[in-house]
C-alpha cells in the first residue's frame, strides 16, 4: 500500500532538510529574512528579536493573509526555523490529543505551498506537540509519523473519487513496525481514527476566499465548483499530492486525440461500460494533458468537466501501443498512480510528436521521489511521487535522474537474484511478479527520461511543431471514429502488455476489449 510507504518515510526520513527555493509576496519579509540569514552566518543574535517579530505579526495576521503563513514557517534556511520555533509557541498543546491539536494548529492559517514546504510545517508542529506532551508518544519522529497518517487518512476517508475507504484495522496495519520498533497503541489509533472519520480536519481561509463559494468552511469553495476559483486538480485534502492547475503555464502541444481509458488507479481494470472510445481537443499545458471537448481558448476558463478529465503527466511515460491492433496510431500514457490510457491520433507522425513531448515535459519538470522508505514491509508498494513541479536545475535533475535509474538498476538485479521459491505461496509469487514489473517500469521510465535530459531537455520543448506557437486551429476533427474497424477484431497480446497494469491478482490474464 502507498500510503504505508509513505508513512515508512515520514517516520525515518521525514526529519531530515530538503532542498527548496520559495519566493516571498512580501518585499518587507523578504528584506528582513535575507538581512536575519546574513545575521546568522555573522554569528550575531539580532536574527532571533526578528524572527520573534515576524513570527508575532504572522500569528496576529499583522498585513499577512492566512495563506502567508505556511510559506514563511516551510522555508529551508535557518531563519525560518526560528521564525516557526517561535510561531509555534503561541500554541499550547498540553493535554491535547494529537487530532485536538492538529485542528486548533489549523485554525489559525492555510496550510498551502509547495509539498515540501507544508511538509516542514508539520515537522515544526510535531516538535512543538512532542515539547508540549513529552510523554505521551515515545519520540518526535513517532509524533511526526503519526501526523502523517492522520493527514494520509484525512484524505482517503474525505477525499474525492478515491474508491473504497480505509478501515480501522487497515490503519492500524499500515502503522506496525515503523516507528524504530515501537509500536503506537492501538486505543490510541483507533480513538485518531474515529475522530478524522467523524469529523474532517480542514484548515483555516481568508475571508476573500469564503466569499467564492456559497459555502464556507469545505475545501470546495476555492477549489472545483466554479471555474473561476479552480486552482487545483483531483482531491485538495491532501497536502503532498495535488496536481497544480496553473493558467499561466506554458503550451506545448494541442489536437485532436481519441482516448480510451484502458486502466484505472493501480492498474485496475476499467469497467466495461467506461473503456469507450471518445474524442477530445487535448492541450498540453505544463504538466497537465487537458481533454476538452471544444478547441482550445486561452481566453476560455477551464470547466469542472475539464477539470475532471485533465491528466496530470508527472512522472508518467508514453510509449507506442504495440499490442493494440484494433486502431492504427494508437499510443499509451501510463501515469504516476499507474493509470492506463491509450490515444489515437490521425498519423503516425502526430502520434511520435505526443510520445516525445509528454515524455519530455515529464523529463524535465517531475520532481524528485521521497526517499526511500525504511521499515519492516511485508507487502511491496509502490513510492508516492509529488506531483509538484521540480525546483532543480536541468544539470541537477539530469544527476537525480541518472542517480535513480542507478538505484533502480541495482535494485532490479538483487531482487531478480533471490527468485521465490517454488513452494511458497502464490500471493508470494504475485508480490515478486509485481515488484519486478515495477522496477523493471520505472528503469525502462527513468533511461528515457535521462535520454531526453541529455539530448538537451527545455531545449527539446521550445521547437515549434507548427502548433505550438499560434495554436493553430484544426478545421475538422481528424479520423479518429472508434468504428473504423470492426468491433469484432481479435487483438493479440503478449505479456509485456498484460503486465503493464496492476491486475487485483497479478496472476489473471485480461483481455482489451
Amino acid at each position: 500500500m502507498a500510503i504505508r510507504w509513505f508513512l515508512c518515510c515520514c517516520c525515518n526520513a521525514g526529519l531530515k532538510s530538503t532542498r527548496l527555493v520559495a519566493n516571498s509576496e512580501m518585499g518587507s519579509t523578504e528584506i528582513l529574512e535575507k538581512e536575519s540569514a546574513e545575521s546568522l552566518s555573522n554569528g550575531t543574535s539580532s536574527n532571533l528579536e526578528a524572527a520573534k517579530r515576524l513570527a508575532k505579526r504572522l500569528y496576529q495576521l499583522d498585513r499577512f493573509k492566512r495563506s502567508d503563513v505556511a510559506k514563511h514557517l516551510g522555508k529551508n534556511n535557518e531563519f525560518s526555523k526560528l521564525v516557526a520555533e517561535e510561531y509555534l509557541k503561541f500554541f499550547d498543546f498540553t493535554g491535547m490529543t494529537l487530532d485536538q491539536s492538529l485542528r486548533y494548529f489549523f485554525k489559525a492559517f492555510s496550510l498551502v505551498g509547495e509539498t515540501q514546504e507544508r511538509e516542514r510545517v508539520l515537522i515544526h508542529f510535531s516538535n512543538r506537540y512532542f515539547s508540549c506532551n513529552p510523554n505521551t508518544i515515545a519520540s518526535q519522529d513517532g509524533v511526526h509519523c503519526l501526523t502523517c497518517a492522520i493527514m494520509l487518512l484525512n484524505t482517503d476517508l474525505h477525499g474525492h473519487n478515491i474508491g473504497k475507504k480505509m478501515t480501522c484495522q487497515e490503519f492500524i496495519t499500515n502503522l506496525q513496525g515503523i516507528n524504530e520498533g515501537v509500536e503506537f497503541s492501538k486505543d490510541l489509533l483507533k480513538a485518531l481514527y474515529n475522530s478524522i472519520k467523524n469529523e474532517k480536519l480542514e484548515w483555516a481561509v481568508d475571508d476573500e476566499e469564503k466569499k467564492k463559494s456559497p459555502s464556507e468552511g469545505t475545501d470546495e469553495k476555492a477549489n472545483g465548483t466554479h471555474p473561476k476559483t479552480i486552482s487545483r486538480i483531483g482531491s485538495t485534502t491532501n497536502p503532498f499530492l495535488d496536481i497544480p492547475h496553473d493558467p499561466n503555464a506554458a503550451v506545448y502541444k494541442s489536437g485532436f486525440l481519441a482516448r480510451k481509458i484502458h486502466a484505472d488507479m493501480d492498474g485496475k481494470k476499467t469497467p466495461r461500460g467506461k473503456r469507450g472510445w471518445k474524442t477530445f481537443y487535448a492541450v498540453l499545458k505544463g504538466t497537465v494533458l487537458y481533454l476538452q471537448k471544444d478547441e482550445y481558448k486561452p481566453e476560455k476558463a477551464l470547466s469542472e468537466e475539464d477539470l475532471k478529465n485533465a491528466v496530470s503527466v508527472h512522472h508518467a511515460l508514453a510509449s507506442k501501443a504495440t499490442d493494440y491492433e484494433k486502431k492504427p496510431n494508437v499510443f499509451k500514457l501510463k501515469t504516476a498512480d499507474w493509470r492506463v490510457l491509450l490515444f489515437q491520433t490521425q498519423s503516425p507522425e502526430e502520434m511520435q510528436g505526443w510520445i516525445s513531448k509528454i515524455n519530455c515535459v515529464a523529463a524535465v519538470f517531475s520532481a524528485p521521489p521521497f526517499p526511500a522508505a525504511i521499515g519492516s514491509q511485508k507487502k511491496f508498494s509502490r513510492p508516492l511521487l509529488p506531483a509538484t513541479t521540480t525546483k532543480l536545475s536541468q544539470e541537477e535533475q539530469l544527476k537525480s535522474h541518472e542517480g535513480k535509474l542507478k538505484q533502480i538498476t541495482t535494485e532490479l538485479a538483487e531482487h531478480r537474484s533471490y527468485p521465490p521459491d517454488k513452494k511458497v505461496k502464490a500471493k508470494e509469487v504475485d508480490e515478486y511478479k509485481l515488484k519486478d514489473h515495477y522496477l523493471e517500469f520505472e528503469k525502462t521510465r527513468y533511461e528515457i527520461y535521462v535520454g531526453i535530459l541529455k539530448e538537451g531537455g527545455k531545449e527539446l520543448l521550445s521547437h515549434d511543431e507548427n502548433e505550438a506557437a499560434g495554436l493553430k486551429k484544426s478545421h475538422s476533427s481528424p479520423s479518429l471514429n472508434p468504428e473504423s474497424s470492426p468491433i469484432t477484431a481479435k487483438v493479440k497480446r503478449n505479456v509485456s502488455e498484460r503486465k503493464d497494469h496492476r491486475p487485483e491478482t497479478p496472476s489473471i490474464k485480461q483481455k482489451v476489449t
